[in-house]
Protein backbone atom coordinates (compact mmCIF):
# COMPACT_ATOMS: atom_id res chain seq x y z
CA UNK A 1 0.00 0.00 0.00
CA UNK A 2 1.24 3.20 -1.04
CA UNK A 3 1.51 6.28 1.92
CA UNK A 4 2.05 9.85 -0.18
CA UNK A 5 3.59 10.76 3.02
CA UNK A 6 6.42 8.52 2.16
CA UNK A 7 7.31 9.65 -1.17
CA UNK A 8 7.58 13.63 -1.31
CA UNK A 9 9.29 16.95 -1.08
CA UNK A 10 7.22 19.48 0.25
CA UNK A 11 7.15 23.28 -0.72
CA UNK A 12 3.33 23.32 1.57
CA UNK A 13 0.91 21.79 3.46
CA UNK A 14 -1.37 19.21 2.09
CA UNK A 15 -4.57 20.71 1.25
CA UNK A 16 -8.04 20.57 -1.51
CA UNK A 17 -7.69 22.80 -4.25
CA UNK A 18 -9.14 23.59 -7.28
CA UNK A 19 -6.53 22.88 -9.86
CA UNK A 20 -3.59 20.45 -10.06
CA UNK A 21 -0.93 20.52 -12.50
CA UNK A 22 1.76 17.92 -12.78
CA UNK A 23 4.98 18.47 -15.16
CA UNK A 24 7.27 15.47 -15.33
CA UNK A 25 10.11 18.90 -14.31
CA UNK A 26 10.62 21.61 -11.98
CA UNK A 27 9.71 24.49 -15.13
CA UNK A 28 7.80 22.54 -17.03
CA UNK A 29 4.08 23.87 -15.79
CA UNK A 30 6.01 27.84 -15.94
CA UNK A 31 6.75 27.16 -19.40
CA UNK A 32 3.56 26.17 -20.52
CA UNK A 33 0.34 26.96 -18.07
CA UNK A 34 1.96 29.16 -15.54
CA UNK A 35 -0.38 31.66 -17.33
CA UNK A 36 -3.26 29.42 -16.53
CA UNK A 37 -2.69 29.45 -13.18
CA UNK A 38 -2.02 32.47 -12.03
CA UNK A 39 -5.22 33.84 -14.23
CA UNK A 40 -7.59 31.08 -12.22
CA UNK A 41 -5.94 32.35 -8.99
CA UNK A 42 -6.83 36.03 -9.77
CA UNK A 43 -10.87 34.26 -9.93
CA UNK A 44 -10.13 32.78 -6.53
CA UNK A 45 -9.39 29.31 -7.29
CA UNK A 46 -6.62 27.55 -5.37
CA UNK A 47 -3.69 26.15 -7.16
CA UNK A 48 -0.81 23.33 -6.43
CA UNK A 49 1.53 21.58 -8.68
CA UNK A 50 3.46 18.38 -8.56
CA UNK A 51 6.89 18.19 -10.07
CA UNK A 52 7.79 14.29 -10.65
CA UNK A 53 11.20 14.69 -10.90
CA UNK A 54 13.56 17.03 -9.60
CA UNK A 55 15.16 17.41 -13.15
CA UNK A 56 18.21 15.94 -12.16
CA UNK A 57 19.51 15.23 -15.71
CA UNK A 58 19.54 18.65 -16.48
CA UNK A 59 22.56 19.80 -18.36
CA UNK A 60 22.75 23.16 -16.49
CA UNK A 61 21.92 24.13 -12.88
CA UNK A 62 21.32 21.06 -9.91
CA UNK A 63 18.75 19.15 -8.18
CA UNK A 64 19.18 21.31 -5.54
CA UNK A 65 19.27 24.79 -7.43
CA UNK A 66 16.26 23.88 -8.85
CA UNK A 67 14.37 22.79 -5.66
CA UNK A 68 15.13 26.34 -5.04
CA UNK A 69 13.99 28.13 -8.13
CA UNK A 70 10.89 26.03 -7.55
CA UNK A 71 10.23 27.51 -4.06
CA UNK A 72 11.03 31.09 -5.75
CA UNK A 73 7.96 30.47 -8.66
CA UNK A 74 5.61 28.65 -6.11
CA UNK A 75 5.30 32.13 -4.59
CA UNK A 76 5.32 34.05 -7.64
CA UNK A 77 1.92 31.69 -8.59
CA UNK A 78 0.38 31.60 -5.46
CA UNK A 79 0.22 28.22 -4.72
CA UNK A 80 -1.15 26.67 -1.60
CA UNK A 81 0.86 23.29 -2.54
CA UNK A 82 3.96 22.23 -4.37
CA UNK A 83 5.18 18.67 -4.11
CA UNK A 84 8.06 16.49 -5.66
CA UNK A 85 7.45 12.72 -5.63
CA UNK A 86 11.53 12.44 -6.17
CA UNK A 87 11.20 9.90 -9.33
CA UNK A 88 14.22 9.54 -11.49
CA UNK A 89 14.49 11.48 -14.12
CA UNK A 90 15.01 10.38 -17.36
CA UNK A 91 14.04 6.64 -16.10
CA UNK A 92 10.53 6.92 -14.38
CA UNK A 93 8.19 4.44 -15.50
CA UNK A 94 4.43 3.82 -15.64
CA UNK A 95 4.42 0.81 -12.46
CA UNK A 96 1.86 0.52 -9.66
CA UNK A 97 4.34 2.50 -7.31
CA UNK A 98 4.34 5.79 -9.54
CA UNK A 99 0.86 5.08 -10.35
CA UNK A 100 -0.31 4.86 -6.82
CA UNK A 101 2.12 7.61 -5.82
CA UNK A 102 0.11 10.43 -8.60
CA UNK A 103 -3.44 8.98 -7.38
CA UNK A 104 -2.72 9.46 -3.81
CA UNK A 105 -1.97 13.03 -4.45
CA UNK A 106 -5.40 13.28 -6.19
CA UNK A 107 -6.91 11.89 -3.62
CA UNK A 108 -5.32 14.27 -0.93
CA UNK A 109 -5.38 17.60 -2.73
CA UNK A 110 -8.74 16.37 -4.32
CA UNK A 111 -8.04 19.11 -7.59
CA UNK A 112 -11.92 19.93 -9.67
CA UNK A 113 -8.89 20.36 -12.72
CA UNK A 114 -5.66 18.76 -13.55
CA UNK A 115 -3.43 19.47 -16.49
CA UNK A 116 -0.31 17.91 -17.23
CA UNK A 117 2.38 17.53 -19.59
CA UNK A 118 1.84 17.10 -23.26
CA UNK A 119 1.03 13.86 -24.79
CA UNK A 120 3.91 13.83 -26.80
CA UNK A 121 7.02 15.83 -26.93
CA UNK A 122 10.53 16.41 -27.47
CA UNK A 123 11.30 15.13 -24.35
CA UNK A 124 10.33 11.68 -23.77
CA UNK A 125 9.54 12.28 -19.91
CA UNK A 126 6.72 15.15 -20.94
CA UNK A 127 4.77 12.29 -22.72
CA UNK A 128 5.32 9.60 -20.88
CA UNK A 129 4.24 11.98 -17.36
CA UNK A 130 1.05 12.78 -19.40
CA UNK A 131 0.13 9.23 -19.92
CA UNK A 132 1.32 8.55 -16.01
CA UNK A 133 -1.02 10.80 -14.58
CA UNK A 134 -3.61 10.42 -17.03
CA UNK A 135 -3.99 6.95 -15.94
CA UNK A 136 -3.36 7.70 -12.19
CA UNK A 137 -6.80 10.11 -12.13
CA UNK A 138 -8.98 7.18 -13.46
CA UNK A 139 -7.23 4.65 -10.74
CA UNK A 140 -7.88 7.42 -8.06
CA UNK A 141 -11.70 7.01 -8.17
CA UNK A 142 -11.36 2.95 -7.91
CA UNK A 143 -12.55 2.02 -3.81
CA UNK A 144 -10.52 -1.11 -3.83
CA UNK A 145 -7.49 0.78 -4.67
CA UNK A 146 -6.34 1.22 -0.70
CA UNK A 147 -3.79 4.43 -0.44
CA UNK A 148 -3.06 6.23 2.75
CA UNK A 149 -1.41 9.63 3.86
CA UNK A 150 -0.05 9.84 7.45
CA UNK A 151 -1.46 6.03 7.91
CA UNK A 152 -4.60 7.01 6.87
CA UNK A 153 -7.17 5.71 4.54
CA UNK A 154 -7.65 8.40 1.42
CA UNK A 155 -11.43 8.23 0.32
CA UNK A 156 -11.49 7.46 -3.38
CA UNK A 157 -11.86 10.43 -5.85
CA UNK A 158 -11.47 11.13 -9.48
CA UNK A 159 -11.09 14.85 -11.18
CA UNK A 160 -14.07 16.01 -13.11
CA UNK A 161 -11.52 16.98 -15.99
CA UNK A 162 -7.87 16.03 -16.98
CA UNK A 163 -5.88 18.72 -19.59
CA UNK A 164 -2.57 18.71 -21.27
CA UNK A 165 -0.55 21.69 -21.92
CA UNK A 166 2.00 22.17 -25.18
CA UNK A 167 5.14 21.99 -24.68
CA UNK A 168 8.30 22.13 -27.32
CA UNK A 169 6.42 20.39 -30.13
CA UNK A 170 3.19 22.60 -31.90
CA UNK A 171 0.31 20.45 -30.91
CA UNK A 172 -3.42 21.73 -32.46
CA UNK A 173 -5.23 22.93 -29.42
CA UNK A 174 -8.28 21.85 -28.31
CA UNK A 175 -9.31 25.02 -26.15
CA UNK A 176 -7.25 28.27 -25.44
CA UNK A 177 -7.00 30.18 -21.88
CA UNK A 178 -6.11 34.02 -22.47
CA UNK A 179 -2.98 35.35 -20.73
CA UNK A 180 -2.71 37.95 -22.16
CA UNK A 181 -3.10 40.35 -19.02
CA UNK A 182 -1.00 38.09 -16.85
CA UNK A 183 1.79 37.44 -19.44
CA UNK A 184 4.52 39.40 -17.11
CA UNK A 185 3.62 37.58 -14.16
CA UNK A 186 4.10 34.52 -16.81
CA UNK A 187 7.49 35.34 -17.33
CA UNK A 188 8.50 36.03 -13.72
CA UNK A 189 7.44 32.42 -12.73
CA UNK A 190 9.53 31.04 -16.04
CA UNK A 191 12.65 33.29 -15.00
CA UNK A 192 12.85 32.02 -11.41
CA UNK A 193 14.23 28.78 -12.92
CA UNK A 194 17.59 31.28 -14.10
CA UNK A 195 20.09 28.36 -14.39
CA UNK A 196 18.08 26.94 -16.94
CA UNK A 197 17.94 30.27 -19.26
CA UNK A 198 20.14 32.74 -20.76
CA UNK A 199 22.42 34.45 -18.61
CA UNK A 200 25.29 36.00 -20.43
CA UNK A 201 27.47 35.45 -17.59
CA UNK A 202 26.78 31.49 -17.38
CA UNK A 203 29.95 29.44 -17.91
CA UNK A 204 27.27 26.03 -17.96
CA UNK A 205 27.12 24.45 -21.33
CA UNK A 206 24.34 25.78 -24.15
CA UNK A 207 21.37 24.16 -24.48
CA UNK A 208 17.83 24.45 -26.41
CA UNK A 209 16.08 26.30 -23.67
CA UNK A 210 19.41 28.82 -22.42
CA UNK A 211 20.49 30.92 -25.63
CA UNK A 212 18.89 34.67 -26.27
CA UNK A 213 16.62 33.51 -28.43
CA UNK A 214 13.90 31.39 -26.41
CA UNK A 215 12.67 34.63 -24.86
CA UNK A 216 11.54 35.44 -28.17
CA UNK A 217 10.02 31.94 -29.22
CA UNK A 218 8.51 31.75 -26.06
CA UNK A 219 6.28 35.06 -27.15
CA UNK A 220 6.12 33.67 -30.31
CA UNK A 221 4.18 30.65 -28.80
CA UNK A 222 2.23 32.12 -26.32
CA UNK A 223 0.91 35.27 -29.64
CA UNK A 224 0.68 31.92 -31.75
CA UNK A 225 -1.67 29.90 -29.55
CA UNK A 226 -3.31 33.12 -29.07
CA UNK A 227 -4.08 34.40 -32.28
CA UNK A 228 -6.55 32.34 -33.70
CA UNK A 229 -8.88 32.26 -30.23
CA UNK A 230 -8.50 36.63 -30.74
CA UNK A 231 -5.91 36.88 -27.53
CA UNK A 232 -2.67 38.49 -27.79
CA UNK A 233 -1.53 35.74 -25.91
CA UNK A 234 -2.67 32.31 -24.33
CA UNK A 235 -1.49 29.36 -23.24
CA UNK A 236 -2.96 25.69 -25.48
CA UNK A 237 -4.39 22.71 -24.47
CA UNK A 238 -5.51 19.28 -25.28
CA UNK A 239 -8.32 17.37 -24.44
CA UNK A 240 -8.91 13.70 -23.46
CA UNK A 241 -13.00 13.63 -23.77
CA UNK A 242 -15.19 16.62 -25.62
CA UNK A 243 -16.22 19.29 -24.13
CA UNK A 244 -19.80 19.48 -22.57
CA UNK A 245 -21.31 23.69 -23.23
CA UNK A 246 -24.50 24.76 -22.32
CA UNK A 247 -24.73 27.69 -24.21
CA UNK A 248 -23.28 28.11 -27.38
CA UNK A 249 -23.79 32.31 -26.71
CA UNK A 250 -21.25 32.15 -23.56
CA UNK A 251 -18.46 30.28 -26.47
CA UNK A 252 -15.46 32.90 -27.10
Amino acid sequence: MTDLSKARLDYGQIQKVDILAFGAHPDDIELSAAGTLIKHKSLGYTLGIVDLTQGELGTRGSAEIRQKEAQASAAILGLSVRLNFLMEDGFFEETRETLELIAASVRALRPKVVISNAIHDRHPDHGRGSSLVSRACFLAGLRQIHLTHNGAELEAFRPQSVYHYIQDRYIQPDFVVDISDVILQKFDSTKAYSSQFFDPNSQAPQTPISGPGFEDFLKGRWAEMGRPAGYDFGEGFTVERPLGVQDLIKLD
